[in-house]
């Protein structure tokens, strides 16, 4: 197919953000779309064929756009930008649809919003469901944007309390009795929960808000008799509960609550043979109404690109291993029977 040429303006003080740091972001779109890309004082001259061209312009919209509405750039905007010009359900307008939507604002007065059409897919069945399952790989926000979400209704009055809960089991490792009270054994189990809501909320505004019995942080176990009404509801690490802990959480759900259920299937800590909570949730309340399962995949992964690369090769492997397992399973071919055969003739 024969070339054609394209123009993008871009204005000077968007420039740089958008080409990226020695126009990395620029090279990256010039290798993803085997396109040629000059510019020229912001005017950038995009050569290629016309399919690929375009694709480029307009990912090259996309993160203007941004750049526009305030963000600094970063390599996983790029590379979701580019991710997204190679899907078909994908409209030229949802990265900044996507945008738009600011959860609550932390700490510093950063803004907290989706960053994948995934995690917007993840918020919006929040929103509408009285119970949402956030499921998939390590870095697709499923615990900070649930956090972000709890926060912003508890600021807003629409519940009373928010209770966050995971299963106290060590990751693979024994770690022994700890020191300290209880609450000093119980804090290392629950630290990326901290962690979440330090960020959002602020440290001493959570003290004041815990000391009020208004944010609980507790382990599973004490969920257990309780009836939690007017609450935003957080289990974390879920893949690591049994089946009957996953019914008797789910249970504990008042009038007036909100439940979010996170967890990654690939990350369990279970005893070897034990079936996970999750999993079975998954299978037994798949369709019920007011309960939504959002599945968030390594293309909603927001940490570090390597992040990314490590779940994709990891997936890969876990695929390879099953495939190798089914064939190990089925039946033996007829060629195998046939030689079975011969040799006990003979």
């Amino acid at each position: 197919m024969a070339s054609v040429e394209t123009i993008f303006d871009i204005s000077m003080e968007h420039e740089q953000n958008v080409l990226g740091l020695l126009d990395s972001n620029l090279k990256k779109i010039e290798r993803s779309f085997h396109v040629t890309i000059i510019d020229r004082n912001g005017v950038l001259k995009i050569i290629g064929e016309e399919r690929d061209t375009e694709k480029a312009r307009a990912v090259l919209k996309n993160l203007l756009e941004l750049s526009q509405r305030g963000n600094d750039l970063t390599e996983q905007n790029v590379d979701y930008a580019i991710s997204l010009s190679f899907s078909e359900k994908s409209s030229g307008s949802d990265m900044v649809e996507i945008d738009k939507d600011i959860l609550a604002r932390t700490a510093l007065g950063k803004p907290v919003k989706p960053k994948t059409l995934g995690q917007k897919d993840y918020v919006d069945a929040i929103r509408e469901n009285m119970i949402t399952f956030g499921i998939g790989p390590a870095g697709t926000g499923k615990t900070y944007l649930g956090m972000a979400m709890a926060i912003t209704a508890f600021r807003q009055q629409e519940v009373q309390r928010i209770i966050l809960t995971r299963p106290a089991i060590e990751a693979g490792e024994k770690l022994g009795f700890l020191p300290g009270d209880l609450q000093s054994k119980v804090d290392p189990y629950m630290r990326p929960v901290y962690d979440a809501l330090y960020s959002i909320m602020g440290a001493e505004q959570y003290q004041a808000n815990a000391e009020k019995g208004l944010i609980e942080v507790a382990p599973l176990a004490y969920m257990r008799g309780r009836t939690l009404d007017n609450a935003y509801i957080i289990l974390d690490e879920a893949q690591n509960t049994t089946p009957a802990q996953m019914k008797m959480f789910l249970t504990r759900i008042g009038f007036g609550s909100k439940v979010i259920v996170t967890g990654d299937l690939t990350q369990k800590d279970l005893e070897e043979g034990k079936k996970s909570g999750l999993e079975d949730a998954m299978r037994v309340l798949r369709g019920v109404e007011g309960i939504s399962f959002i599945e968030l995949t390594s293309a909603d992964v927001v940490r570090h690109p390597l992040v990314q690369r490590i779940v994709n090769a990891y997936e890969k492997d876990e695929a390879k291993r099953a495939r190798r397992a089914q064939a190990m399973q089925s039946p033996r071919s007829y060629g195998e029977h046939r030689n079975e055969n011969r040799h006990r003739s003979e």
